[in-house]
């Protein structure tokens, strides 16, 4: 669910794999492919929401480091392996590929957010919907993959859409860290530090804010979902 709050294991068991040893994977489930992303100052990739406030630029990854590549920043990252494998750059490329030209709908994507060391947050389904092979600031080449929030979420084991649902502006990452630190990482209602969420208090759709700390505070499942039914 979207801005659910998730360690490392949470996020593995939630997509029933023992680990995730790469940001980017291909159809990880039979009905959508995984993202690992950070905008942290340290993160390795070039990550970025869009200022329309519900679109993902995600930077395809370096090749490995191996004996004759000491340094993957140094080197465009591939499309295809040495012996003609699509790398995951090129899977998801190929994806968009296809559905720019109509053979296919766009591949879904799920995305996870790295906050602080231990500490996740869940951004939702995206449509993958465009890239671009271009030169980064060293001069090498790298791709930009660009997603689009949709209505999609997880019902049982089917993937859904809700049209009806409204979009809502992705909580920026630096937000979501003041939040946590803040909130002491548990529901403000009761304490509880298990299935957290990150919360709108006014909601996006009624003219809440999702770029200022004051208007997001977190939540435990069961009173997000009692703020909810409110609304409702």
């Amino acid at each position: 669910m979207k801005d659910e709050i998730k360690s490392y294991r949470e996020m593995c068991d939630l997509e029933n794999v023992q680990t995730i040893q790469r940001g980017m994977n291909y159809r990880i489930s039979p009905y959508y492919s995984v993202i690992l992303m950070s905008q942290r100052r340290n993160a390795p990739y070039n990550d970025r929401i869009l200022e329309n406030g519900i679109s993902i630029e995600y930077e395809g990854h370096d090749v490995p480091k191996s004996g004759d590549i000491k340094d993957p920043k140094l080197v465009d990252q591939p499309r295809m392996t040495k012996t003609g494998r699509l790398t995951q750059n090129g899977l998801f490329a190929s994806a968009i590929d296809e559905y720019k030209s109509g053979t296919r709908d766009a591949e879904i994507v799920r995305a996870y957010e790295k906050l602080i060391d231990g500490v996740w947050s869940e951004k939702g389904f995206f449509r993958l919907i465009d890239y671009r092979y271009e030169n980064d600031s060293s001069g090498r080449r790298v791709f930009i993959f660009t997603l689009e929030e949709t209505s999609f979420d997880l019902v049982g084991n089917q993937l859904k859409e809700n049209k009806l649902r409204p979009r809502s502006r992705i909580i920026p990452s630096q937000i979501k860290k003041q939040v946590w630190i803040r909130d002491k990482g548990k529901c403000v209602i009761c304490g509880s530090s298990d299935e957290l969420h990150f919360d709108h208090d006014l909601p996006y759709s009624k003219g809440g804010s999702s770029i200022t700390a004051d208007n997001v505070r977190i939540l435990c499942a069961r009173h997000n979902l009692e703020k909810s039914n409110k609304i409702q």
